[in-house]
This record gives structure tokens, C-alpha cells and sequence, in this order.
């Protein structure tokens, strides 16, 4: 899957622009992170385009998961939340939100809260004499104090090894589709057991795909449905928050950062714990009985047989496809970003999984390079996998490069730069 456009090349006489720090990245955490730096009177740049991953990798039909409370934008001056939306647009409220209510409100908070983005891809980031310098596609240069990567999820797209042996027509991921009516007529299984794979085979369901197969190596596990009362009991029991409901979840979500503080060991834990799957209630009604789902009867062998997918289940019990979607979710390894110059990634410290080692302040041990979303997810807990962490890091990230842009400027004066 290619999300950046081809690099061009570049003319040896362009000029270069300069910036305090540069936002990789104009999906929900690139934005909140523009909005919260624009406030603090730094000159910013905001490369990608705005949302982009939401309009070209989601499936149209899609809801969000997340509650309408949880699901606003970083915004410092609180003037453009989903609220603030709606009365605006004159659009009507909606739970669970349609993907494109959510597309149409991330579009009209970038117009608000950050309004200059270049659309622009980056191509290439190097770090030279203690600043960035970042090439764009097409053949632009742009030197930057600070650098804060916001690249979202597309890039970490996660295919188990088992299938990597089928043929390309035969199986694609989640992140590769925006309209599932290409499945019209055929026979599909979906493979996971999260939000993503539940709405997919819905989706696939109701695109007319002949047969849909959701294939599970556990229990589907049900959230709660947004806009249901919860009884006092629940409440009290289950606390809602933006993660899932629960009083772990709850402080994570109102402390953002004490996860942070935590020994390695006891963060990696807990987020391997995290990482278990969930759909909304809502969806229920829209596969039972319309979807066969093969709950907790995992894929033990997949072979092509006549032009068909044939997959044997730990039951026994064989399926045969026609396609195979697989809904296996996103492992972050920014040896995949093709952004990251080599001479800078190698200065990168990581751990085991190529995640970026950070500091509380969502930096890397390179000065001036911050990571946020996803792929601060080992770093500092399940809260950064949703909407609702993009608040807690442009708060945090704002004032480090703020820190970090000021102690800059006094290197260079004195360096009579």
C-alpha cells in the first residue's frame, strides 16, 4: 500500500523555507498538534492532506466506535469541539457518528483551528547542523527547528505472516478499501474479531457479498452502545471513558500521562492486555443472523485451491472463499514510514518491536523529533490508539517544542547564526 506519492526530483536551486516545526501529518492528532502550536505564537507548518486517511482507507458506511463526547478534536481554546460543529453546520447530532459526519467535522476544525496546511507529502526528513530538513514531493525544501510526527495508522497496516503466502487478488487489508461493493456476488471471510472486522462484515453483508465468514480466534467482546442510559450499578462498576469501560481505562484516560511513569516492563504488560478486541453493541443486529461468524474457531492452515482460498479452522470445519479481508489491525514499526531518511532513522533509539523510545514529552532521543498517535502507543498506553488521546498530546507536545524552539533560537544567536 503506498500513502506517500512518488518522490520527484529536485531542482538544485530551490530555496529553502524555514519553520520553528514542521506537523508530518493532517489526520486528528496532526491537527490538534498544529492547533495547540499555532497558539503559542510558533511558526508552524502542517504537511498532508487534511483527513485524507479517513476519506481513502475507511469503508463508506462506517460508524465511529468512539462516543460523541470523546470523539472532539484538540481545540486549546475550546471554540471548536463536535458541538460547536453541529450548531455551525447546521447538522443534525448522530449515535453512533457516520464516518463522514466525523470526516465533514475534522475538515471544518482544520478550516477553524489551522487554517494554512500544506497538502503537500513529505518525501524525505534529515537532520543537518541541529535542524531538519525536510524534502516534499514535489522537490521543495523546508528547514524546521522541531519535527512532529503525526503520521496515523495507514503506515503500520498488520498482515499475519500465515497469509502472506496467498495471491494478491486473493486477500487485502481493511486499510486498502473505501467501497466493499466491489465484493458484490462473491464469498468473503473476514478475519479478526475488533470493531473493524464486525462493521466489515457488516458492511459486506449489506454490499451484497454472496456469503461473509467472520473468523475469530476469541470472544467477541461488546461495548456498550453510545446514547444508552447505564444503571448507576454500571456506572459505578464499568466508569465510561475514551478507551472501554472500566476504572483502569478511566485513569488513563483523565491522567494521560502517568502511564508514562511506569516501568517498561509494566507498560508493555499492560498494553499487550489492552490490545484485546472489541465491537460495539450496535452492531450486533447487523450480522447476527446474516453474517456466519465462526467465534473463538481461529485459522489453523490456508492454502489456494482452484482460484478458491480454502481455510481449515481449529474445529475442523473448512471454509472456502472467493476472498479473504483481513481486519488484523496495525503494529507500529517506523522502519515502515519511507519519510525517515536512513541516516535518521539509524540515530533513532527503539526497542524490540522498532517502536521510538520517548521521553514524557513525546520526544525521541534525536533532539527535537516528536512522535504522537499510534505510534506513541508503547510509550504511553491505549489511550493514543483513539481521537481522544489527540488532545492529551498536543497539549503535552506544544509545550515541549515550545521549550524546545526557545532553547534553539538562544543556541543560534549565540552561534551569531
Amino acid at each position: 500500500m503506498t500513502l506517500l506519492s512518488d518522490e520527484k526530483s529536485v531542482p538544485s536551486s530551490v530555496s529553502t523555507a524555514e519553520y520553528d516545526v514542521a506537523v508530518v501529518g493532517a489526520g486528528p492528532y496532526g491537527l490538534s498538534a498544529a492547533a495547540y502550536l499555532l497558539q503559542r505564537k510558533l511558526h508552524v507548518a502542517v504537511f498532508g492532506k487534511p483527513m485524507s486517511f479517513w476519506q481513502e482507507h475507511m469503508p463508506r458506511g462506517m460508524y465511529l466506535r468512539s462516543y460523541w463526547e470523546h470523539t472532539n478534536l484538540g481545540d486549546p481554546q475550546k471554540r471548536f469541539g463536535l458541538d460547536q460543529f453541529v450548531e455551525a453546520t447546521a447538522t443534525a447530532r448522530q449515535a453512533p457518528m457516520p464516518i463522514q459526519m466525523f470526516i465533514d467535522y475534522g475538515l471544518w476544525f482544520q478550516k477553524q483551528a489551522v487554517p494554512h496546511v500544506d497538502e503537500t507529502y513529505v518525501a524525505s526528513i534529515e537532520r543537518e547542523d541541529g535542524r531538519f530538513l525536510l524534502t516534499l514531493v514535489d522537490g521543495r525544501r523546508v528547514s524546521s527547528r522541531a519535527v512532529v510526527m503525526a503520521v496515523g495508522v495507514g503506515y503500520y497496516a498488520y498482515s499475519p505472516a500465515e497469509y502472506a503466502t496467498l495471491p494478491a487478488d486473493s486477500i487485502s487489508h481493511t486499510v486498502e478499501h473505501q467501497d466493499l461493493s466491489r465484493f458484490a456476488g462473491k464469498q468473503v471471510a473476514v478475519i479478526g474479531r475488533g470493531q473493524s472486522a464486525v462493521e466489515s462484515a457488516a458492511l459486506l453483508h449489506e454490499a451484497g457479498a454472496a456469503s461473509v465468514h467472520l473468523l475469530t480466534r476469541g470472544p467477541i467482546y461488546w461495548l456498550p452502545s453510545d446514547g444508552r442510559k447505564r444503571s448507576l450499578r454500571e456506572k459505578l462498576r464499568w466508569p465510561g471513558n475514551g478507551i472501554s469501560p472500566g476504572w483502569k481505562n478511566w485513569a488513563l484516560h483523565h491522567f494521560p500521562y502517568f502511564f508514562h511513569d511506569l516501568s517498561q516492563e509494566r507498560r508493555y504488560a499492560y498494553v499487550n492486555k489492552s490490545l484485546f478486541r472489541a465491537a460495539s453493541a450496535w452492531l450486533q443486529e447487523r450480522v447476527n443472523g446474516k453474517v456466519v461468524v465462526h467465534e473463538g474457531d481461529g485459522v489453523q492452515k490456508v492454502e489456494v485451491i482452484d482460484g478458491q482460498v480454502a481455510l481449515q479452522l481449529a474445529s475442523g470445519e473448512a471454509v472456502t472463499v472467493d476472498h479473504v479481508l483481513l481486519a488484523t489491525g496495525y503494529q507500529v514499526d517506523i522502519k515502515r514510514l519511507p519519510m525517515l531518511h536512513p541516516s535518521l532513522l539509524a540515530k533513532v533509539q527503539v526497542d524490540e518491536r522498532n517502536t521510538p523510545v520517548l521521553s514524557s514529552w513525546f520526544e525521541s532521543n534525536v533532539p527535537g523529533l516528536y512522535f504522537v498517535g499510534l505510534t506513541s502507543l508503547w510509550n504511553f498506553g491505549p489511550l493514543y490508539r483513539f481521537v481522544c488521546g489527540a488532545k492529551a498530546a498536543a497539549e503535552r507536545v506544544s509545550s515541549a517544542v515550545a521549550s524546545h524552539v526557545a532553547r534553539e533560537r538562544r543556541r543560534e544567536r549565540r552561534l551569531g547564526k
